[in-house]
Parts: structure tokens; C-alpha cells; sequence
């Protein structure tokens, strides 16, 4: 990573260390692990990993989309070209890392950031273990309290954009719930705890390590104030506890890990000096990763045969003569709209036949043996792309029956030109599914690309996603299809040119305004996702 720039103090080990008397000293690494006590600490309030984006466009109880999208993670080969951002904050026991955590999300005022807990990541408690915690001889500020693997597991697929389930820990019973949490698309993400130091794997995660070093005083207080007035503890008890356990796990296991600080906050929160200065630098990061998907999708696969996973509609004078309806820019909205579904619901019926099917025989009222086939597969699942996808939807249901929907909004950058992610709602485990990702009219592909990429990362198979359309430019089919060779692409017309405003040409115009009756903007492109009614 790039150094930071000085603020009152010295440069150590090739990183800046803030220090409230502006003093720094050379360090070297860890090499392991610290050497493990056996000391005792009772359970205590824990934070919890959560996602946070502001501000947002639509907020109910189901749903938040944000006005400030995700831009494109991935480069015009499908493939991942950059990883999310992962700041490390490491901190004695109420120290406040929280806190420096939720600073820094304010001051950074951008989209798709994770705020990912290490608490979240306590083993799971023996029997024995569990009595030991009953009375508050287990220590939960040991390294081996925590699930290393698991943590460095999820941390590394998050980091490198994929979907994660982070456990929920019951710091009631020292168990996980039954039920993990989701998490997907950090641009940026914040990984505090009091061992995010002390384990190799992990460090080589962190793009920034920030210790919060709080005066130990201030964090008796703080811990006094706490146990004093949210679990009704005396505070002969607490005193006892933090000299007998937390102040040695302090000073064995965290303190040390300080050395290997980038940066080192004093006074936590209230140091907005230093939080400035970090948020600075993430800035800069962020802006070296942006990147231009749209423009080299524009230049790239020209003049080359049309893959052999697209599947066209047969030209029928039937089909053609619906093209001729709904291309029109007088048909009126009622007609658009007929001829429209009716397209939708072949479209919807040949892409079906592409999904696995095996032998089934069944008995005939009549008592005798048919040959027939049957869907090989576990589920299928339907994703539109908002909003013009989500008129698809109706086709799809009507022949697959209880069939599951989620929705993916990708709009287009105006400043950039570029493919955003706004929100997405998934079914629980898609990742098993067969997938038929709809959008109405595929241009340059860029919107596309990132619905399949989403799909992707949530552990989608390639080869078990087809992706519908009415109609497709030839860049858009290219565009796909060299980037996920293993996507089956159905759609009922594909024509030649898109212009310089990635308009199909000839086209059908902005086919979400013509089917809900919306004006477009001057500058609408075929693959813009205006803003969905709900």
C-alpha cells in the first residue's frame, strides 16, 4: 500500500504511526501467534458485523436502495480486477474501535461499506467449555476463543467481492444461531477486533492496520460505566475481573501487536485528525480502482461470428410481424404492451428448453406406460433486472409454477457512464438453482456483465444461467459471451449497430418508458434502469 502522509509523527517500518506525543519507534513483525495464558475473561457486550450504505433513495422494512451505486468490480472479461479495501482496527477492550469504525464510514460517505465484527467469528463452546463460561472462567480474549479459519475464509471472499454468510454468535448460550447473515458487494471493509493483529493469514488481508490506543484508565471507566449500568454488576466485581483478566490479555496479546500498526489513533473517536487523514488516504485507493467496463466493451469483439450459445427465435412471420408492432414508434402503449407479453412468453417457453431434462415414464389414463421427460435439476429461478426485466416476470410465472424471483437494479451513471449496482434481493441458496436472468434489451452488455457477475459471486454455476432478452445488439451478445462463454444466451431478435449513445439501431427505443408510459431523458441508453415504482 502506498505510505501516508506525516501527521505529528515519525515514520516507522515503512507506515506512519499517530502518536498523541508524536513519538514513533522501529518495530519488526510477529512471527505466529503470541504465546497463549491461561487466563479468564466473563462475556461482555459484543458488536455485531453489519453493512452499511447511505444515503439511501428507498427505504422500507424489506428493502434499501441507495442513490449512490457500486461501480463495476470486474474488468471486460468478467473477471474480478479489483478487490474491496480492507481497513484492520485493532484495540484493547473498550478502547473505541466501534466507534473509530463508525467515524470513518461518516466521514468516507460512500456506498457498499462493510462493517465486518470479530466477534462474530467466537467458537463454538464444549460442554465443558460452556460451565467454564458459566462462571466466568473462559477466556474469550484468548486467540484460541476465536475461529480463525472461518474468519480468514470469509474475510478473503468478501475481500475478493464474493457473497459471505457471517455467522451469528449467542453470547447467551456461546453458541451460533441457526440462521447466518448475507453480506455482499463491500467496496470497502472495516474489520475490527481485539485480536485482528494476531494472526498471519489474517494480516495479509489488511490493505490498512489501525490500532486505537486508548489510555487503559479510560477503558476502565468505560467498562465500569458499562457493567455498572447495563448488567447490574458491583463494582468490586468489575475491578477484580479487569486486574485478574483483561488487563493481562491486554497487555500479552494486543498491546504487542501495535508494532505492526500502519497507523496508531489515540483517543479513539474523538481524534478526527487522524480519522481525516485515513479517510484521505481510502479516498485515494478507491479512486486508483476505478474502472471503465462500458468503453472497452464498445471496442472489443468487433466484427467477429456470433457465439454458438446464443439462441435466436425462429424469424417467423408471426414473430416478425410482433417486431413490426412493437418497433414501431406509433404503436400505442396498449398494443406495446400485447404484443410485447406475447413475444415475452415464447421467449420465456424456448429458453426453458435449454434446461437439463432426464426420461420419465409415466401411466396413461388409459393404464399404459408414456416415455416423457422431466426438469433435472433442483430449483429454477428467475432474477430481472430493473425495471424494464421485471415485465418478464409475469411470462415466466405463467409456466413455471412456484417458481422464485429475486431482482438485481443496475442503473447507468450519467458523470461516468458506467454500470451501477443499486440493490439486489436474491432467494436463499440460488447458488443451487438454474437461473433465468431477464432483462428486456441488452446493448454494449455492461448491465448484463454485472448481473451475471452478481449471480457469480453469490455462487451461481456459469453453466446454469441463461440470460432472456427481446432484443440484443451484436456488441451486447459479444460482450457476454466472451466474457462467460458458459452462459446460454436466448433472445427473439438480435440487430447490428449500437450508436454512440449505446442505442440498439434500429431498435425499439427506451422499452421500460414505452411499457409503463414514462418520458426517457434526452440521453437514456437502452440499458438504463430507471428508478422502479413500488
Amino acid at each position: 500500500m502506498n505510505t501516508l502522509p506525516a501527521y505529528s509523527g515519525a515514520r516507522i517500518s515503512g507506515c506512519w504511526a499517530l502518536r498523541a506525543d508524536g513519538s514513533g519507534a522501529e518495530e519488526g513483525s510477529l512471527d505466529r501467534l503470541l504465546p497463549t495464558v491461561n487466563t479468564g475473561l466473563s462475556p461482555r457486550k459484543r458488536t455485531t458485523s453489519q453493512c452499511k450504505s447511505e444515503p439511501p433513495l428507498l427505504r422500507t422494512s424489506k428493502r434499501t436502495i441507495y442513490t449512490a451505486g457500486r461501480p463495476p468490480w470486474y474488468n471486460e472479461h468478467g473477471t474480478q480486477s479489483k478487490e474491496a479495501f480492507v481497513i484492520g482496527l485493532c484495540g484493547g477492550s473498550a478502547s473505541g474501535k466501534t466507534t473509530v469504525a463508525r467515524k470513518i464510514i461518516e466521514a468516507l460517505d460512500v456506498p457498499w461499506v462493510v462493517l465486518l465484527s470479530m466477534d462474530s467469528f467466537y467458537k463454538v463452546l464444549s460442554e465443558e467449555q460452556q460451565l467454564l463460561a458459566a462462571s466466568n472462567d473462559y477466556n474469550f480474549d484468548h486467540p484460541d476463543a476465536f475461529d480463525f479459519v472461518l474468519l480468514v475464509h470469509t474475510l478473503r471472499k468478501l475481500k475478493q467481492g464474493k457473497s459471505v454468510k457471517i455467522p451469528v454468535y449467542d453470547f447467551t448460550t456461546h453458541g451460533r444461531q441457526k440462521e447466518w447473515k448475507t453480506v455482499y458487494g463491500a467496496s470497502v471493509i472495516i474489520f475490527e477486533g481485539i485480536m485482528s493483529f494476531a494472526d498471519k493469514e489474517l494480516l495479509k488481508l489488511l490493505d490498512m492496520k489501525i490500532f486505537v490506543d486508548t489510555d487503559s484508565d479510560i477503558r476502565l471507566v468505560r467498562r465500569l460505566r458499562r457493567d455498572i449500568t447495563e448488567r447490574g454488576r458491583d463494582i468490586e466485581g468489575v475491578i477484580k475481573q479487569y486486574n485478574k483478566f483483561v488487563k493481562p490479555a491486554f497487555e500479552q496479546y494486543i498491546e504487542p501487536t501495535m508494532r505492526l500498526a500502519d497507523i496508531v489513533v489515540p483517543r479513539g473517536g474523538g481524534n478526527m485528525v487522524a480519522i481525516d487523514l485515513i479517510v484521505q488516504h481510502v479516498h485515494s485507493q478507491l479512486e486508483e480502482r476505478e474502472l471503465s467496463v462500458r468503453a472497452a466493451l464498445a471496442s472489443a469483439h468487433q466484427a467477429q461470428p456470433l457465439p454458438a450459445t446464443l439462441s435466436v427465435l425462429e424469424n417467423t412471420p408471426q414473430v416478425r410481424g410482433m417486431h413490426t408492432i412493437i418497433r414501431n414508434k406509433d404503436t400505442s402503449r396498449d398494443e406495446f404492451i400485447f404484443y410485447s407479453k406475447r413475444l415475452m412468453r415464447l421467449l420465456i417457453e424456448r429458453a426453458l428448453s435449454f434446461l437439463p431434462s432426464q426420461v420419465r415414464i409415466v401411466q396413461t389414463p388409459q393404464g399404459q406406460d408414456y416415455e416423457g421427460r422431466t426438469f433435472y435439476g433442483k430449483r429454477i429461478t428467475g432474477v430481472s433486472i430493473l425495471r424494464a426485466g421485471e415485465t418478464m416476470e409475469p411470462a415466466l410465472r405463467a409456466v413455471c409454477k412456484d417458481v422464485r424471483i429475486g431482482k438485481i437494479l443496475i442503473q447507468t451513471n450519467q458523470d461516468t457512464g458506467e454500470p451501477e449496482l443499486h440493490y439486489l434481493r436474491l432467494p436463499k441458496d440460488i447458488s443451487e438453482d438454474h437461473v433465468i436472468l431477464m432483462d428486456c434489451t441488452v446493448s454494449t452488455g455492461a448491465a448484463a456483465m454485472m448481473a451475471v457477475r452478481v449471480l457469480l459471486d453469490h455462487d451461481v454455476q456459469e453453466d446454469k444461467i441463461l440470460l432472456v432478452s427481446l432484443l440484443m445488439a451484436e456488441m451486447g451478445v459479444h460482450s457476454v459471451a466472451y466474457a462467460f462463454p458458459q452462459v446460454k444466451i436466448i433472445t427473439t431478435a438480435v440487430d447490428k449497430e449500437v450508436n454512440d449513445l449505446f442505442h440498439i439501431i434500429p431498435g425499439i427505443g427506451n422499452f421500460g418508458d414505452r411499457y409503463f408510459g414514462t418520458d426517457a431523458p434526452p440521453d437514456w441508453s437502452d440499458e438504463d434502469m430507471d428508478e422502479p415504482s413500488y
